[in-house]
C-alpha cells in the first residue's frame, strides 16, 4: 500500500513539471531498489500473494459480499496488470541497465492504448488497497468517524495521479522529447507476456483445484452435519464454518470485518451436544472476550462444527430489516422528562382522569422538544425520552436539548398554576441531560418498531434524571453536555456523581427551579 500511494503522489508531481516528478522518482528509485527496500517491497507481495491463495484455497464457498468480491478480483487480477510494469521497470533495470524515467516510459505510452491500461492499474490497485483498509476496520469507530475525509483522499489521490500523468506526456509531446533507444523493448514484451501467462495458468490450476476438491468430497461421501437456523434447516458438508454454510444457502448473516475474527458481528448462539465443539482459536477467543460473549455464543467465520448444532444469528444484516431500522452511529444530546409522585396521583383519580393527565403531560412536553429541533422517541409511563442531534453537530445539539428543557419547565410551569386544584396535589417533574455516541436505529418486533438511541449516554442521562429526584433539582446535565451548549455555570453546584453502569464519576451540574427560570431568555415585547 506504501508503494503504490508513493507511486500514485510520484505521478501527481507531474503535475508541477516533468523534472520535477523525475528528481523524486530518483528517491524513491534508490529506495527501493537498495537491498532493505527490495526485500521490504517483494517481500510483502509474496506474503500477500500467498495470503490471498490460501485464503481461496480456505474458501468452501465463493458466494460472498459484492465488496469482498470486488476487491478479491482486483487483488488476484493486479499480477497480470503490473507484469508490464515490472518488466518494463525493475527487471529492465536489473537485466540491461535501462533506468525507467518518466521520459522514457510515460513517452513511450503517450498516445496509445498503454497509457489507458497504465492508469486503469494503477486504479485497481489503489482500490484493491482501499477496499482491504475499509473491511478490515470499518467495525471500528475511529475509521466510520475518519471514513468521509479519508473517502475524499483515497478519490483524489489517482485522479491527482492521472492529471499528473497526462501533464507530463503533453510536456514531452510539447518539446519534443524522447529517450535514448535500447532495443529491448520486444524482448521486455515477450517476459512480461510470458509472466501472464504463467500467472493465468497458476490461477486457473488453483481454481480447478478447488473445484476437484469439492468435486471429490461429493464422490466420496463426505460426512453432512445438520444446522438448524431458525424456521430453516440446511445439511452442511464437514469442515465448512457457520458463516461458509449461511453464504451457501443464501441464509442472510452479517460479518463487517469479511470473516476475520475482527469485528464479532457474525457471531451466534450455539447450541451443541457437550464437547463437539472446537475450542476457540486465539484470534476468535480474543475478540469473544472483547465483547464479554457468554460461553454458548461463537463467532460464525471461525466455527467449524464437528456435529450437528443449532444456530441463531445475533444480528440481522441491513438488507433484511426495514429502512432506517439497522440505524447509524453518532454523538446525540439525549434528554429524559419524569413527572414526581405519579403513583399517589393514580391511587385517587379515575383512570380516564389519569389518561387526560398523561395525554396533556406528553403533548406539552413533546411540543417544547420539536420546537427545539428535537424527537420525542419514547413515551413510558410518566416518563419521556428526547433525542437531539440527528440532523445536526453535538454543540447544536446540546444547545437544542437546553432549549427544550427551559421550554418544558416554562410549559409545566404554566400548567402547574392550577393543577393542585384540579387533581389534589402540585405537578412536580425533573429532567436529566447527557451528550455523547450512541447508535440511532429502529428497535422493535416486526411492525411494532420505534426510532430510538441505544448506549452509555441514554442509560446515563437517565440515571442523572433519577439523582434530580435525590437532588430535590429541576434538572440535572452532565458538565460535558453543559460545556458543548456553551452554558456559564460559574457558582452552580457540581458534583462528582458515581452513576451505575459507568466505572468512573461524572461531573454534573444541578439546576433547581428558579435556577433554570434564570436561564431562561426573556420574552421580547411587540412593537
Amino acid at each position: 500500500m506504501a508503494y503504490v500511494g508513493l507511486h500514485l503522489l510520484n505521478h501527481a508531481v507531474g503535475l508541477v513539471s516533468l523534472a520535477a516528478a523525475e528528481a523524486v522518482l530518483a528517491v524513491a528509485r534508490a529506495a527501493w531498489h537498495s537491498l532493505p527496500g527490495t526485500v521490504l517491497l517483494y517481500g510483502a507481495a509474496s506474503v500477500h500473494i500467498g495470503m490471498a491463495v490460501a485464503a481461496l484455497w480456505e474458501r468452501r464457498t465463493l458466494r460472498m459480499p459484492w465488496i469482498e468480491a470486488v476487491r478479491l478480483v482486483l487483488g488476484f487480477s493486479l499480477p497480470l496488470l503490473l507484469a508490464s510494469h515490472l518488466t518494463a521497470m525493475r527487471w529492465a533495470h536489473e537485466a540491461h541497465g535501462i533506468d525507467g524515467s518518466y521520459l522514457r516510459v510515460v513517452g513511450g505510452l503517450w498516445d496509445t492504448p498503454g497509457a489507458v491500461f497504465q492508469l486503469s492499474m494503477m486504479a485497481a490497485a489503489w482500490a484493491h488497497g482501499c477496499l482491504g483498509l475499509h473491511l478490515a476496520l470499518r467495525a471500528r469507530a475511529p475509521w466510520r468517524r475518519a471514513a468521509p475525509v479519508l473517502f475524499a483522499l483515497a478519490l483524489l489521490l489517482p485522479l491527482a495521479a492521472a492529471a499528473g500523468f497526462m501533464a507530463m506526456g503533453r510536456e514531452i509531446a510539447w518539446t519534443a522529447a524522447s529517450a535514448p533507444s535500447h532495443g529491448h523493448g520486444e524482448a521486455l514484451d515477450a517476459i512480461a507476456q510470458r509472466a501472464r501467462w504463467a500467472y493465468a495458468a497458476a490461477l486457473a490450476a488453483l481454481l480447478l483445484a478447488r473445484a476437484a476438491r469439492g468435486l471429490s468430497g461429493r464422490l466420496a461421501g463426505t460426512p453432512m452435519l445438520t444446522f438448524r437456523y431458525p424456521g430453516r434447516t440446511v445439511p452442511v458438508p464437514r469442515g465448512w464454518s457457520v458463516l461458509e454454510a449461511s453464504r451457501a444457502h443464501r441464509i442472510a448473516h452479517l460479518s463487517v470485518c469479511g470473516g476475520r475474527a475482527r469485528c464479532s458481528t457474525c457471531r451466534v448462539r450455539v447450541r451443541a451436544a457437550p464437547g463437539t465443539l472446537p475450542a476457540p482459536s486465539a484470534e476468535e477467543a480474543r475478540t469473544l472476550a472483547r465483547v464479554q460473549a457468554p460461553a454458548d455464543v461463537r463467532l460464525a467465520c471461525q466455527l467449524r462444527p464437528r456435529a450437528d448444532i443449532e444456530v441463531l444469528p445475533l444480528f440481522a444484516p441491513p438488507s433484511t430489516l426495514p429502512p432506517r431500522r439497522f440505524g447509524t452511529e453518532r454523538e446525540v444530546a439525549v434528554l429524559f422528562v419524569d413527572l414526581r409522585r405519579w403513583s399517589g396521583l393514580a391511587e385517587r383519580q379515575w383512570p380516564f382522569d389519569l389518561v387526560y393527565v398523561l395525554d396533556r403531560y406528553f403533548s406539552l412536553v413533546g411540543e417544547a422538544v420539536r420546537a427545539s429541533g428535537g424527537v420525542p422517541n419514547q413515551f413510558v409511563g410518566d416518563s419521556v425520552m428526547a433525542i437531539f442531534g440527528l440532523q445536526t453537530d453535538l454543540p447544536a445539539a446540546c444547545r437544542a436539548a437546553v432549549d427544550a428543557a427551559l421550554r418544558i419547565d416554562a410549559e409545566l410551569g404554566a400548567w402547574g398554576a392550577g393543577f393542585a386544584s384540579e387533581f389534589g396535589q402540585q405537578l412536580d417533574f425533573g429532567m436529566g441531560l447527557h451528550a455523547g455516541r450512541a447508535a440511532v436505529g429502529e428497535v422493535g418486533y416486526l411492525d411494532t418498531t420505534t426510532l430510538t438511541a441505544v448506549g452509555e449516554v441514554v442509560n446515563t442521562a437517565s440515571r442523572l434524571q433519577d439523582h434530580s429526584k435525590t437532588a430535590a433539582a429541576r434538572l440535572v446535565l452532565s458538565e460535558f453536555a453543559a460545556a458543548q451548549a456553551g452554558l456559564a455555570l460559574e457558582g452552580r453546584p457540581r458534583a462528582d456523581l458515581s452513576i451505575r453502569g459507568r466505572t468512573q464519576p461524572l461531573r454534573v451540574c444541578t439546576l433547581g427551579a428558579d435556577a433554570l427560570a434564570e436561564l431562561r431568555p426573556e420574552p421580547t415585547s411587540a412593537a
